[in-house]
């Protein structure tokens, strides 16, 4: 009995001095399990007389009750320690401003693709794509430039192999539709990423995006692509634009144009931007070539249509002043905040 009453004495001693549940835990372990001193003195039992070993083993139940009890009790002390600590440590002020959360933005040349995207699909055309690895035939053959043309040459194209390469312009994608929609009628936009063996520098890139027009039906007629470009110009450089042909040469499109619009900076009266010109180049055209009509199944006879190019990088550089291509593909994190939009 003395020896259980030391136990009782020192139990409760060890467990008071706890500071954390870890250590409440190992003393639960030591004098309540199967394997503690407790239990060692239990097994005396067996040499007591008879009559002395009920009110023993009620002493025992009763020291271990008092410990058990003194555990809990200990262990909600420290819980609530516990709680508090990671209450102070963890706390809020919620009287502070709130962190602005990081979001990202579009990017300025997919801006510039969906602002020309809603306003061509406004005039009724649809939106078609095709496979950035092309064939030649629908790259060259079908837009009429023959095997042995300069613009097949190696240092302008990606070939993968002799009939498959990275597709140059658009106008592949052009060529494909024709090719589905004839002999009906047929009005479209054709954007997408193009590629060409070329040296990036402030105004080229070996990959930039273009996005085609193609229009074909009876009495399609250049006035009709000019008052469309014009539309173009004042939607996407502002009102007041006005736009001028210059003739040209495309493979595809007879006879050809170079389109400029009005100086959008200067109003025509001539800056550093325009050169002085008052003028600023920003597109290809013409009306589509016969031989591509039909190629893809037309009759020439009795169907025309016009086609344009521009390249997106262009618009988007005259569009938000611009002054390096490279900026588009380099993901400065500065340059891109540029363009946030909040709708």
């Amino acid at each position: 009995m003395e020896k259980l009453q030391h136990l009782k004495e020192e139990a409760l001693q060890a467990i008071e001095s706890c500071e954390t549940l870890s250590q409440l835990q190992e003393k639960r372990v030591l004098y309540l399990g199967k394997k503690g001193p407790i239990q060692d003195v239990m097994k005396m039992m067996k040499d007591l007389p008879p009559e002395q070993r009920p009110s023993f083993g009620a002493s025992v139940n009763e020291i271990k009750s008092a410990i058990a009890a003194l555990i809990e009790e200990k262990k909600a002390r420290l819980e609530e320690i516990e709680m508090n600590q990671r209450l102070e440590k963890e706390k809020i002020d919620i009287t502070l401003e709130g962190y602005q959360p990081t979001i990202g933005n579009v990017h300025p040349l997919t801006l510039v693709q969906q602002e020309l995207e809603d306003l061509f699909i406004g005039l009724g055309y649809t939106v078609a794509e095709g496979p950035e690895v092309e064939l030649d035939f629908y790259n060259f053959e079908r837009a009429n430039i023959p095997q042995g043309h300069p613009a097949r040459d190696m240092q302008d194209t990606f070939y993968i192999n002799k009939e498959v390469l990275l597709r140059t312009h658009t106008t592949a994608i052009q060529t494909r539709q024709l090719e589905k929609h004839a002999p009906n009628p047929i009005k479209v936009i054709c954007p997408g990423k193009v590629y060409r063996r070329d040296d990036d520098d402030a105004t080229h890139s070996h990959q930039f995006t273009q996005m085609e027009g193609l229009v074909v039906a009876k009495d399609i007629k250049l006035s009709d692509l000019k008052g469309t470009l014009e539309f173009m110009a004042n939607k996407m450089f502002g009102e007041g634009r006005k736009i001028r042909f210059r003739p040209s040469y495309f493979q595809f499109t007879e006879p050809s144009v170079e389109v400029d619009v009005s100086c959008h900076i200067c109003n025509g009266k001539g800056c550093p931007v325009c050169k002085g010109t008052g003028w600023i180049e920003v597109l290809g055209a013409g009306m589509v070539h016969p031989n591509v009509l039909e190629m893809a199944g037309y009759d020439s006879t009795q169907m025309s249509g016009f086609a344009f190019g521009v390249g997106v990088e262009r618009v988007a550089m005259l569009k938000y002043g611009i002054d390096d291509i490279r900026h588009f593909y380099t993901n400065d994190v500065r340059f891109l905040k540029m363009f946030k939009r909040f709708d």
